[in-house]
């Protein structure tokens, strides 16, 4: 069994989350502050390492340093919402992913799962209907076709493919795919990538079977 620690000073997240992960057939330990999770790494082994940035002692970026200069540990965080700042940072120091609070916890075992097989070197391919990517060589295919998309089309297509099922709002795609370079991106700008995603996917733009609206609420990848 894979054994995670949640680094989290917010007990209800704890409690929530180490059930939900205990369910899956996770093995969860937790700390609440940059010392005891120090100490817990130093004595245990563990897979990977969820990260909250704001903790009782210390923070989630000094955390994340010492770990990374001492353990390969996969390191997932867990930001404040809408906080561009901190995804940067954990990004630079070295963090593997991050996702934004609140999250749905299943997005956080796809995220989980998906950081886990990289590191492992497993080939990790997606699919939907007659699309596949193959994660490890960022190569995309329409049946036998490959398609070229840019960097933006491919981290969107991801989000939708990583999560089959999720409805996404276009407030949380925008969150999901910003540019780590500090490209601004506006809801016109998704709106735009949309339709050229969907254009090069899509066997008729005009009726999606791949990236679906649903109305009122966002977008989803079809089953």
């Amino acid at each position: 069994m894979k054994k995670i620690l949640l680094v989290e000073d917010d007990p209800n997240i704890v409690s929530s989350l180490t059930l939900f992960m205990k369910n899956e057939g996770y093995l969860v330990d937790s700390a609440n502050g940059q010392q005891t999770a120090l100490q817990k790494i130093d004595q245990e082994q563990y897979d990977i390492i969820l990260l909250d940035i704001s903790l009782n002692d210390g923070n989630g970026f000094s955390t994340c340093s010492a770990i990374k200069s001492q353990k390969d540990i996969p390191i997932i965080f867990l930001t404040a919402d809408d906080d561009e700042f901190s995804v940067v940072s954990g990004l630079e120091l070295g963090a593997d992913d991050y996702i934004c609070k609140p999250f749905r916890p299943r997005e956080l075992l796809a995220r989980i799962n998906t950081v886990l097989r990289r590191k492992n070197g497993k080939s990790e391919f997606l699919s939907c209907k007659d699309i596949t990517v193959d994660v490890q060589k960022a190569v995309v295919r329409k049946g036998n076709t490959e398609l070229f998309l840019s960097a933006l089309e491919y981290r969107l297509l991801l989000v939708f493919l990583q999560n089959p099922g999720v409805v996404f709002s276009r407030k949380k795609l925008l969150e999901m795919i910003w540019d780590v370079t500090g490209d601004f991106i506006s809801d016109n700008t998704l709106t735009v990538y949309m339709k050229r995603l969907r254009d090069k996917i899509e066997t008729n733009p005009q009726e999606p079977e791949i990236l679906l609206t649903v109305r009122g609420l966002g977008y989803k990848a079809g089953e």
